[in-house]
C-alpha cells in the first residue's frame, strides 16, 4: 500500500464456524468473485484452494488455517480460512489473535452448532467485530428465523437483519436488501457474478417494510441519532443506516447477519459490500498494548512512521523454504533484509524473503507495513506468540495462551532409518504446533506425543508418514503407576558372608519403613550413632535404599511417599564394607516393603468440563462410571457450567470423544495432573493379575 491512508482500505478478516456450515465453500465464492481464481474449487471434489494439505482433500475438512488476499473495489481484503473441528481449534485462536474482523458462517439448517459457540466466544475474548452469514438457505429445513434465536440464545448475541431470504429451501433465489429496498437475485449464467436490482415484489413488500423499521428499531437502542429520527418518523437514508450499523458493530454492540447460499453462488457479493461497510480496518482498531525491559506496560499506535511491532502468530514447516512465520504488522513497516530483535528469545532476527500467502501459494513482496499479515523466511530463533520489534528497542506483545493437550498415545518408530528422522521430525511439528506436545515417559521410556484429541493425532501421525516419511508404530500408552506403603514395618537383616582363605564380608541393619502423606516423596533418615555405624557405612545403606525404590514389590514401578530410617545395627572392623551393607540394606528394605502392606498408587488428574447445562445429567452419569470425583460445579454465563472433578487417569482414554457424544459436541475439557492416589484393592489385583499375565 502506498499511504498510510490506504490502511482505512485494509480489512483482515477470518471465516469462522461450526464444522461442515460452509466456510471453505464461501471463501472459495469470494475469490472467484473477487477475481483472485478463475475456477470455483469444491470442497466435495477435493479441488477447494484454500484446503491444500492431502488430509484436507480426502477428510473434506479444514485442518489448517489457509490465508489469502484479494481486492473487491477499492478495498484489499486478508482472509484467513480456519479449521471448524474442535481439535483444531488453536488454529482459530491463535487467528483471531490477530484479526480485526470475523465473518461467522452459520448453517442455515443446524444453526447455532457446538464449534460456533466455542469460536463466538473465542472471538469474545479478543474482542472481534463480526457479521454473520446465515448459508445453506436452499437446504431443506432452513430457517434464517430460528437461526436468529439461536444466537440470541446461545451466543447472547445482538443479531441485526439485513437481509431477508427471498423463496424457501430448493425455491431460495436471492435476497431482499433492507437498507437499500432492493431484491437481489444471482445470475446463473454467470455462475452468480452478475447482481441483479430488481424492485421489492408486491407480496413481499409488507414483510420487508416491517422488517426494516424492526431493524431501525433495534438500531435506535444504540444511535441516539437514529433514536432521534426514529421516535420523529422521518425517514433514513441507506447511508445514514450503513453508518449507524458499522458504530454499533464497531462496538461489537450488534452483529449484521445476510443469508444466502454459497454452494449455489447466492448471497456472497452482498456479504464482501458487508465486510467493507461494516467490519474495522487496522485504522479503527484500539493500539496494542504490551510491556517494555522494564514491565511497564506500553502502546504501540497503527502507523507507518510508529516504531516496528508484529507478531508471529503461526509458524508452519515449508517443504521448500524450511520454516514460515506468519506475523501481523501492528506498527512501522517490516522490510526485507532488515535485522529485526525478538525480545522474548533475546535475538536478532534477519528478514529473508517476505511473502503475501495465497493458500499455499506465495508473491514475494519487499516489506509489510502497519496493519498486513504476511510470511517472512529467514527466522530462526522465533516461535509462536513471539514478538518482534527493531533492534535496540524492547517491546513485548501479550503472550499468547494455548490449551493443554488432553489425549495422548505412544509412538514409535517401525526401523532403524525411521530412529533417526523421528525425533527430529516431532521436534519439528510440536513447533509448528503449539498444541501438540512431545514428552518421553521417565517410567516407561515410550515416546508419549499428545495433542487435543483423536482426530489431531489421527493427522499428526498420517503427515509423519506421507509429508516427512517417517514410518511409525502408534498404540496406547501404558499408565504410569507407582507404589507405596500402607502400614509401618521393621525389618532386621545380619548378612554374614565369610570368604573361603580370607576374611568375611558382615552387616548388621535394622530399618524402619513409615508412610508418609501423598506428595512428600521419599526421605532416608539416619538414627544411628557414629559409634554403632561408622559414616560411610550409613551412606552405603542410604545408596542402596534410594536404589531400592526404583522397583517396588508389586509390579516393580517406583516407590513414593515413604520414610526409610536406619534404626541400629552392628559392624566388624575387619569384615565390614560398604558393599556388605549395601547388601544388607537391598534385603531390609524388600523384606519391609512386603509386611508394610504395599499399594498400588495411579495417576488422579484435575479435569474442567465445559458443559451447556441441558446435557449436565450425561456427564456427571458419565464421570460417575469413571470413578470420578466431582469438586465443583459453577456457572459460567448463559446456559454454561464448569465442573471440576478429579478423575483417574486410566479412566480418561477415549473421553474426548464420548464427551464429544453425550453432549452433541457441545462440551469441551481440559486435564492436568493432580497426584498419584491408592487404586481400590479389587481394581488393583486386577491390574497385577494383567501385568503378571495371570488372567
Amino acid at each position: 500500500m502506498a499511504a498510510e491512508d490506504d490502511l482505512a482500505r485494509l480489512r483482515n478478516i477470518g471465516i469462522m464456524a461450526h464444522i461442515d456450515a460452509g466456510k471453505t465453500t464461501t471463501t472459495e465464492r469470494i475469490l472467484f468473485y473477487t477475481g483472485r481464481s478463475h475456477k470455483m474449487g469444491e470442497v466435495h471434489d477435493g479441488n477447494a484452494i484454500m484446503d491444500w494439505m492431502e488430509q484436507e482433500q480426502e477428510r473434506g475438512i479444514t485442518i489448517t488455517s489457509a490465508a489469502t488476499t484479494c481486492t473487491w473495489g477499492e478495498h484489499r481484503v486478508n482472509i484467513i480460512d480456519t479449521p471448524g473441528h474442535v481439535d483444531f481449534t488453536i488454529e482459530v485462536e491463535r487467528c483471531l489473535r490477530v484479526l480485526d474482523g470475523a465473518v461467522a458462517v452459520f448453517c442455515a439448517v443446524g444453526g447455532v452448532e457446538p464449534q460456533s459457540e466455542t469460536v463466538w466466544r473465542q472471538a469474545d475474548n479478543y474482542r472481534v467485530p463480526r457479521i454473520a452469514f446465515i448459508n445453506k438457505m436452499d437446504r431443506s429445513g432452513a430457517d434464517h428465523g430460528r437461526c436468529l434465536q439461536m444466537m440470541i440464545d446461545r451466543l447472547q448475541a445482538v443479531p441485526l437483519l439485513l437481509q431477508l431470504p427471498v423463496g424457501r429451501e430448493e425455491n431460495f433465489r436471492g435476497v431482499i436488501d433492507l437498507l437499500s429496498e432492493k431484491m437481489l437475485l444471482f445470475d446463473e449464467a454467470s455462475q452468480g457474478a452478475k447482481v441483479l436490482e430488481e424492485p421489492i415484489p408486491a407480496d413481499l413488500q409488507e414483510e420487508s417494510t416491517a422488517a426494516r423499521m424492526a431493524l431501525i428499531e433495534k438500531l435506535a437502542d444504540f444511535d441516539d441519532g437514529v433514536m432521534e429520527k426514529f421516535l420523529d418518523e422521518q425517514t433514513f437514508t441507506a447511508a445514514e443506516l450503513y453508518q449507524a450499523i458499522r458504530a454499533a458493530t464497531l462496538k461489537l454492540q450488534v452483529v449484521p447477519v445476510l443469508c444466502g447460499s454459497a454452494f449455489k453462488n447466492k448471497g456472497v457479493q452482498p456479504l464482501l459490500d458487508a465486510v467493507v461497510n461494516y467490519l474495522p480496518s487496522p485504522l479503527d482498531m484500539p493500539p496494542v498494548h504490551g510491556v517494555n525491559q522494564e514491565g511497564e506496560e506500553e502502546t504501540r499506535k497503527v502507523g507507518l512512521k510508529e516504531k516496528l511491532c508484529a507478531l508471529a502468530f503461526k509458524i508452519t514447516s515449508d517443504p521448500f523454504v524450511d520454516n514460515l512465520a506468519y506475523v501481523r504488522v501492528y506498527s512501522g513497516v517490516l522490510k526485507v533484509g532488515g535485522k529485526v530483535y525478538n525480545p522474548l528469545k533475546r535475538k536478532q532476527e534477519k528478514i529473508g524473503r517476505i511473502m503475501r500467502m495465497h493458500s499455499n501459494k506465495r508473491e514475494d513482496v519487499k516489506e509489510l507495513q502497519a496493519g498486513e499479515i504476511g510470511a517472512v523466511v529467514g527466522l530462526k530463533f522465533t516461535t509462536t506468540g513471539d514478538t518482534l520489534c527493531e533492534s535496540g528497542d524492547f517491546f513485548v506483545l501479550d503472550v499468547m495462551e494455548f490449551p493443554e493437550s488432553v489425549i495422548s498415545v505412544a509412538i514409535e518408530p517401525k526401523g532403524k532409518a525411521d530412529e533417526e528422522k523421528l525425533a527430529a521430525t516431532l521436534e519439528r511439528l510440536a513447533v509448528e504446533d503449539p498444541s501438540f506436545r512431545v514428552r518421553t515417559d521417565p517410567d516407561t521410556g515410550q515416546t508419549i506425543i499428545a495433542g487435543m484429541g483423536e482426530l489431531h493425532l489421527d493427522i499428526i501421525t498420517d503427515r509423519l508418514l506421507r509429508e516427512f516419511k517417517v514410518g511409525v508404530n502408534v498404540g496406547r500408552p501404558q499408565v504410569a503407576y507407582k507404589e507405596s506403603i500402607s502400614a509401618e514395618a521393621r525389618a532386621e537383616v545380619k548378612f554374614d558372608q565369610p570368604t573361603p582363605g580370607g576374611k568375611g564380608q558382615y552387616a548388621h541393619v535394622v530399618l524402619e519403613l513409615t508412610p508418609r502423606e501423598r506428595g512428600e516423596g521419599f526421605n532416608f533418615v539416619s538414627r544411628v550413632a557414629a559409634e554403632a555405624i561408622p559414616p560411610a557405612l550409613v551412606e552405603a545403606v542410604g545408596k542402596s535404599v534410594a536404589d531400592s525404590m526404583t522397583s517396588g514389590v508389586l509390579l516393580g514401578f517406583p516407590l513414593i511417599d515413604l520414610e526409610v530410617a536406619l534404626v541400629d545395627g552392628s559392624f566388624h572392623e575387619e569384615e565390614s564394607t560398604p558393599q556388605a551393607f549395601g547388601i544388607a540394606a537391598n534385603m531390609a528394605c524388600r523384606q519391609g516393603l512386603l509386611e508394610a502392606r504395599p499399594v498400588l498408587l495411579e495417576p488422579l488428574m484435575a479435569v474442567e468440563i465445559t458443559v451447556p447445562e441441558s446435557f449436565m445429567g450425561e456427564v456427571i452419569a458419565d464421570l460417575n462410571g469413571r470413578r470420578a470425583a466431582i469438586i465443583g460445579n459453577d456457572s459460567l454465563g448463559g446456559d454454561l457450567r464448569v465442573m471440576r472433578a478429579r478423575v483417574p487417569l486410566a479412566e480418561m482414554f477415549g473421553y474426548s470423544t464420548d464427551l464429544r457424544s453425550a453432549t452433541q459436541g457441545r462440551a469441551n475439557y481440559a486435564m492436568q495432573f493432580h497426584s498419584y492416589e491408592v487404586v481400590p484393592s479389587h481394581l488393583s489385583e486386577q491390574i497385577i493379575r494383567r501385568v503378571r499375565g495371570l488372567g
